[in-house]
């Protein structure tokens, strides 16, 4: 091997390479500038390796001979290798040109630059500049494994290529199943984009999608262009085609256009802006249409922000908006934006400190009316005002103070305005095995109404107290559960709630109503929810639970049951229904649920009702993982606590069903009603080098009607997405649910 110095000054040839290697022999003359001829019979150690980015780094050159000017030239013969920085070139034959730092490779060419390695018949590259070309290349991309071939590629700079009358693919196979076909493409590697010009996109040596200028990631950076159009099809607006252009504006905030043509409907105009900065974020989305079936002009508005003003104060909003009740369905995306029926619209501006916060908030709502099911609009908070303060552990006692201003408005109810405020004293004891909590709660609210009836009272108050105790013990055991080593817990827990009756039925309801009945609300002392009605109690909770724990911590087994004892019947009730607690005892409460194996999890509650001797409420689920991209759910729910009896069977998986074929699907089945409530089905197809899926979803718009939608979509590894894109629909539909293109994921089957 000789190393060349960048220096001219330092080109010398070190003379005592013989000395060095004994199966070396140097022949030279006097003068320096005869020619120079080295035949080398051994491989010649190579000297450390120069920092890649380093364009003064020496050149080491290696062959079997060498001939040339130690000061102008040096032809290479057999075994070449050149190497410089992050540039490496071997090859058949090759001359140095020393003067202008250039190399002249040719014969089984092979070259790597940086992380990139290309192969040719022909090479001309200068060492310094990193400009150069390759005839009849292959080239293999390090960043994301793109590759390809080409009559020629142009090398611009060490960052820039241009490829001439060349492929591109991220498949490794030779016969690659989906490539780029273009003139020229033009790979930039220091911006990670590929831009083709006049090019095709074949898919199984057909032609999919054509562009006189296309760009593309060559990494999985964000970058700035035409994204692949997305299709389908939806029951309600037929056929629909869009193409997306994505400008990555900064490295902190971008914007996406998608145009949309909807076949029944015509041109839907869309946008979505998102930013991220240090001390803020938000989403923005709006997409309009003159709509060819309803002769109106429709649209949608979304926008979320959340910011840090200072250090302690902070504005957030939440405002949506559409231009009409049927917008959901007749434009429907997905299950969750189809059934929004009260869109929010919510300002709010906090002030934090360290032992209280203070909130102002404006908060309104949209109600898009179903006409087969309708529903009261919420009142509009215009304004709020929230004072939370609590200090802890002042000589073992607890101090909340939660103070509320708020004025409701409904222009078809009575309104007014609402303050309250709640002082609560707590003093917990807590020591190994077992703790107790006494807490004494004054709650003082009063009301200044409008809009009612004449001669009715617009001035009113209440103030009611509150006692509470809660107390529980906890004993371990050592046990086995499956022939596992497990620690096994007995939890008894018994909450004791005193409030007096207070007559509430002359006050408003803005915001209450009764609480939902399951484990964490029979641990609370109100029944309702909201604050405009406050349960007067003498009632005592019991309930146990047992855990099985194992070492690591993982609680494989949760069995729980509880139960609400009534010493007196609450007499406060909502809109004057009446209050039914069945006796001197609540409806039973039972729990069964855990990660019981590795593959199988449960999760099941039942409230049972002793007087009627039937299940009230109940929910089933089990869930089956055995491995990676494997998933069954089972659920079944029933409801009679509510006006029309809700019984659905809930079934959905993910299954393969050869090696590269999977099958998703969902159905959610009602059986009063003897239909299908919600439905998905589809099918993922894993190639090497891309997935192909396709999804029918069926997603409920009213009480009465429902939207089919077709999703198709084919996603090229490492290049891009064609199509409708139904990974959300089939996550919301089936827990559990792992991408067939990412690498195998250990299951998890907690619900």
């Amino acid at each position: 091997m000789i190393r060349f110095p960048k220096s001219l000054s330092e080109r010398t040839v070190n003379w005592r390479l013989a000395r060095l290697f004994s199966s070396v022999v140097v022949v030279a003359s006097a003068s320096s500038l005869l020619p120079l001829t080295v035949h080398a019979q051994m491989a010649v150690p190579q000297p450390a390796a120069a920092p890649a980015d380093d364009k003064d780094a020496p050149v080491n050159v290696s062959a079997e001979q060498m001939t040339g000017r130690p000061d102008r030239q040096v032809n290479l013969d057999r075994d070449v290798e050149i190497i410089k920085g992050g540039t490496t070139i071997k090859a058949d034959k090759a001359e140095y040109r020393i003067i202008q730092d250039e190399v002249e490779a040719t014969g089984h060419v092979w070259m790597k630059r940086f992380q990139d390695q290309y192969t040719g018949d022909h090479a001309e590259m200068n060492m310094g500049s990193g400009a150069g070309y390759v005839t009849q290349p292959t080239y293999l991309i390090g960043k994301n494994g793109g590759r390809g071939k080409a009559e020629r590629i142009d090398f611009l700079s060490d960052d820039q290529a241009q490829v001439q009358q060349g492929t591109y693919s991220t498949c490794e196979a030779t016969d690659p199943d989906w490539y780029l076909r273009a003139n020229t493409l033009d790979l930039d590697s220091g911006r990670d984009v590929g831009t083709m010009h006049g090019g095709l996109l074949y898919f199984k040596d057909v032609p999919i999608l054509g562009s006189p200028w296309m760009t593309f990631p060559l990494s999985g950076e964000r970058k700035s262009g035409v994204l692949p159009p997305t299709f389908g099809a939806t029951s309600t607006g037929g056929a629909e085609l869009a193409v997306p252009y994505y400008f990555n504006l900064a490295p902190n905030y971008d914007l996406t256009l998608v145009p949309k043509y909807i076949a029944r409907r015509g041109l839907q105009l869309g946008a979505e802006t998102r930013y991220l900065g240090d001390t803020y974020s938000g989403v923005t989305n709006v997409e309009g249409i003159q709509d060819q079936v309803t002769k109106t002009t429709r649209y949608s508005l979304s926008t979320w922000h959340s910011q840090s003003l200072t250090q302690r104060l902070r504005l957030n909003w939440n405002i949506n908006k559409a231009s009409d009740d049927n917008y959901p369905s007749d434009f429907s995306h997905s299950i969750t934006g189809s059934t929004q029926r009260l869109l929010t619209r919510d300002v709010s501006l906090i002030y934090s400190s360290t032992y209280w916060s203070l909130m102002a908030r404006a908060s309104k709502y949209q109600l898009l009316q179903d006409p087969d099911n309708p529903i009261a609009k919420p009142y509009d908070r215009v304004p709020q005002i929230v004072f939370d303060g609590s200090r802890l552990d002042v000589h073992g006692l607890d101090f909340t103070t939660y103070a509320d201003f708020t004025r409701f408005s409904n222009a078809d109810l009575i309104g007014g305005d609402r303050a309250f405020l709640t002082q609560t004293v707590s003093y917990p004891i807590i020591r190994p095995g077992y703790f107790i909590t006494p807490k004494l709660t004054l709650d003082a609210t009063t009301y200044r109404l409008n809009n009612v009836s004449p001669g009715s009272k617009t001035d009113m108050s209440r103030t009611v107290p509150t006692v509470s105790l809660d107390g529980g013990m906890t004993f371990e055991r050592q046990a086995n559960l499956f022939g596992r080593p497990m620690t096994q817990t007995l939890e008894p827990r018994l909450f004791y709630v005193r409030t007096p009756y207070r007559d509430q039925s002359a006050l408003p309801n803005f915001d209450s109503g009764l609480a939902d009945f399951n484990f964490a609300q029979i641990f609370s002392e109100n029944r309702f929810v909201g604050h405009d009605r406050i349960s007067d109690a003498n009632q005592l909770t019991a309930a146990l639970t047992s855990r099985f724990i194992e070492e690591n911590g993982l609680e494989r087994l949760r069995m729980a049951i509880g139960q609400r004892y009534y010493f007196s019947d609450p007499r406060v009730t909502v809109d004057g229904t009446t209050a039914t607690t069945q006796g001197s005892k609540s409806d039973l409460l039972l729990a069964l649920g855990g990660q019981v194996t590795q593959t199988l999890a449960t999760d099941n509650t039942v409230q049972y009702s002793e007087t009627l001797r039937q299940m009230v409420r109940s929910n089933f689920g089990v869930r089956w993982q055995p491995a990676p991209k494997k998933v069954l759910n089972l659920q079944y729910r029933l409801d009679r606590s509510t006006a029309s009896l809700l019984k659905q069977v809930d079934v959905s998986g993910q299954w393969p069903i050869s090696q590269r074929w999977y099958a998703v699907g969902r159905i959610n089945y009602s059986i009063p009603d003897k239909t299908v409530a919600e439905g998905l089905a589809g099918m993922e197809y894993k190639a090497d080098c891309w997935v192909f899926r396709i999804v029918a979803q069926r997603i409920p718009t009213s009480s009465t009607k429902a939207s089919t939608g077709f999703f198709f979509q084919l996603e090229l590894t490492g290049f891009s997405k064609i199509g409708n894109n139904p990974l959300e629909a089939i996550k919301s539909s089936v827990p559990g649910y792992q991408n067939v293109n990412l690498p195998d994921s250990t299951p998890n089957s907690n619900f």
